[in-house]
């Protein structure tokens, strides 16, 4: 396991660093740039940012998957290679997310409900293929309290379904600073390297150190200020990737706690959305009466909770720099892996 361990991480490390100037400059080259939104106004010196970035670990981490399976392991694992298929279908989704977004040159692709079939018929296709080869039994492990509940498999996998879709886009959603979706990630992989570990799981082993070296060498070129953006090439592959461990260490409550930016970056983005619904008034002029826009409809306002969500452009707005946002929430990451490992690990041990 130590062999696997080090040659998978300092492998998909040397490979994402090595190709990364040369994949810079292609980007720029092509004018594949991030446009900003243009109620983001703090991001607009990012604009044309070469985005799409995320192949620099998706290749390293594809490639030092398969090479460590068949050279170091030598045998073809179904766990290792469908988590590996179902991260590279998820940064298919957002490499046409990303390409729509260019050939319109605005910040908006797919549709939500576009993105939302395919993420869930993605992850349906993922739990039936681990299901059948006999890796994943509809039971759920609680953390701490160390039982595991049985449930019918149809109610299982709606559930499963719904956390991995879930995780998907709360990893894409966190990938709004210099930095931040890359260095949040990266501890989480260093998590499922050591429960791997510690349940004798070599295929979770392999890509997660593949997946943890990937990302060291991507934070050389997007820790802020960012030379390259992951795009959604990049953050739902990521996404596919950690909701495929879990499942795959058959620990998916874990992504509670090793998680947990990701679940607070989308309730925060969830609780503003519906606050600011739940208190919209239309907005009156000097004599009381509606205002209305160019259409003649009359303009509505509501309350925030936040200065602006998701909670890292809060933390922006409350004067935090990307640097000190991204450090403490990967900090925060770090805390609730070890907390979430003394949950789990008993479950092995």
């Amino acid at each position: 396991m130590t062999t696997i361990i080090a040659v998978s991480v300092i492998a998909s490390f040397i490979i994402a660093a090595a190709i990364g100037p040369a994949l810079i400059r292609y980007l720029h080259n092509m004018n594949f740039g991030q446009k900003i939104l243009s109620y983001v106004p703090e991001h607009a010196g990012k604009q044309n940012t070469p985005t799409m970035g995320g192949f620099m670990f998706i290749i390293s981490i594809t490639l030092v998957t398969i090479l460590t399976n068949v050279i170091l392991v030598r045998s073809i694992s179904i766990q290792s290679f469908t988590v590996l298929l179902l991260s590279l279908c998820y940064g298919l989704i957002g490499f046409i997310d990303d390409r729509t977004k260019i050939r319109k040159a605005e910040n908006e692709g797919l549709t939500s409900k576009q993105k939302f079939a395919l993420q869930l018929v993605l992850a349906l296709v993922f739990l039936s293929v681990l299901h059948m080869g006999g890796y994943l039994l509809p039971s759920l492990y609680i953390p701490f309290a160390g039982v595991s509940l049985n449930i019918p498999w149809l109610v299982y996998i709606v559930i499963a379904a719904f956390i991995m879709v879930g995780c998907n886009n709360a990893v894409n959603l966190t990938d709004g600073l210099d930095g931040l979706a890359a260095g949040v990630t990266l501890p989480v992989a260093v998590y499922f390297i050591v429960i791997g570990v510690i349940s004798n799981n070599t295929p979770v082993v392999v890509f997660a150190s593949a997946l943890a070296g990937g990302l060291a060498a991507f934070l050389i070129f997007n820790f802020n200020p960012a030379k390259v953006f992951m795009g959604d090439t990049g953050s739902l592959f990521l996404g596919g990737a950690v909701a495929g461990l879990a499942f795959a260490c058959d620990q998916p409550i874990a992504l509670v706690f090793v998680g947990l930016i990701y679940v607070i970056e989308t309730l925060s983005d969830i609780l503003q959305v519906s606050y600011y619904k739940a208190t919209k008034k239309p907005v009156l002029d000097e004599n009381g009466q509606p205002v209305r826009d160019a259409k003649g409809n009359v303009k509505m306002q509501g309350k925030r909770i936040f200065k602006k969500a998701p909670i890292h452009h809060h933390f922006q707005l409350c004067g935090w720099s990307e640097k000190k946002i991204v450090l403490i929430f990967a900090g925060i990451t770090v805390v609730m892996c070890v907390l979430a490992y003394f949950g789990t690990a008993p479950h092995y041990l």
